[in-house]
């Protein structure tokens, strides 16, 4: 018997010019699934996720609707926290599993998540927050993390100044910390590349842009816009050190993007991102963390990067070390696929 499933994804996830963690995981399943021999069935919803209108609601309120009785459904949580409402009548007649990449930390997401058969989180820092939170029954809340694709170690450069940064040009990520960071560091030579979406948020780019120019940055800074496929690889081949100063981060896929190339990281430790950095198997992380929103901290960190040599020949081996323990997108699919079984069954 073939073993079949909805999927309720938000419209896009396969548009080059919104790359990000959560598209590229719903992806990966999907595909994942369908390989293993599910048949997946998508259903793209347009709006304005996690803030949708009622043009929104009423699209996907259709899709659940047109569903046979005991279907299982499986939803991204950029849907389906939104939406209690919309989810609450369906519950009872539908296996409905949340697909949850971020908390949004509300009761509207609580209400979303308890109508739900089954909850699948992207780390164990988002299961743990989850309970912790919404009390929800242990034994319904799952883990299944992202997987990393294997790639060509990134050869660096001597002096290792080439910072790469991947994501969203939005608060969230952190940008402004960023560049406050360098700004201590003007005088080291250093040079970032930001690889990630400028439309997310226009006006926190343009601020971004202010801030760079206002920071003496220009020749130093490069706001690179998405890239993808073979461009992304070159980004991570040229870079030396992945640098991530995000506010938020329910595990940070770019962390295990870079490690799987060789790269070390230097992070904030917020979320589940010490879980994505991993350690080697002496026990050594393969990059460094910071507090969040602390740019003397970053840029400290930064600082003793760029001053030490053998700081940075150990990074970089600890860093190939941890490479190898990386896991693939076929494990994270096994477990996704246990556990939609388990809700079918």
């Amino acid at each position: 018997m073939v073993r079949q499933v909805h999927v309720v994804l938000p419209a896009g996830i396969d548009d080059p010019a919104l790359p990000s963690g959560g598209n590229s995981y719903d992806r990966r399943v999907c595909d994942g699934l369908a390989a293993l021999g599910w048949s997946v069935h998508e259903h793209p919803v347009a709006g304005s996720w996690p803030r949708p209108d009622r043009v929104a609601q009423a699209s996907l309120t259709g899709v659940l609707a047109g569903l046979a009785d005991g279907a299982v459904v499986l939803l991204d949580g950029l849907v389906a926290s939104a939406v209690p409402d919309v989810l609450l009548p369906e519950a009872q007649r539908l296996r409905l599993v949340v697909l949850l990449h971020l908390p949004l930390d509300d009761l509207s997401e609580r209400a979303a998540l308890l109508s739900a058969a089954a909850v699948l989180t992207t780390s164990h820092w988002t299961r743990q927050r989850v309970l912790d939170r919404y009390r929800l029954d242990p034994a319904t809340v799952h883990t299944a993390r992202p997987g990393v694709a294997t790639a060509d170690l990134a050869p660096g450069t001597a002096g290792g100044g080439e910072v790469l940064c991947v994501g969203a040009v939005t608060p969230i990520k952190g940008a402004d910390v960023l560049l406050d960071a360098l700004a201590m560091v003007s005088d080291l030579p250093m040079r970032c590349v930001w690889v990630g979406s400028l439309t997310r948020d226009r006006d926190y780019v343009r601020a971004v842009r202010r801030q760079i120019s206002d920071s003496g940055l220009d020749d130093r800074v490069l706001l690179a816009g998405p890239r993808t496929g073979e461009e992304l690889a070159g980004a991570y081949a040229a870079a030396d050190v992945l640098v991530l100063p995000s506010r938020v981060e329910a595990y940070g896929m770019v962390v295990t993007e870079a490690l799987a190339r060789g790269l070390p990281v230097i992070a904030t430790a917020v979320g589940g991102v010490a879980e994505a950095l991993g350690c080697g198997p002496d026990g050594a992380r393969p990059g460094l963390l910071v507090p969040p929103d602390q740019p003397s901290a970053l840029a400290a960190a930064l600082r003793d990067w760029m001053a030490d040599r053998e700081l940075r020949s150990r990074l970089r081996r600890t860093a190939r070390e941890r490479r190898a323990t990386l896991t693939g997108w076929a494990d994270t699919v096994d477990q996704v696929a246990r556990v939609l079984a388990g809700v079918a069954a």
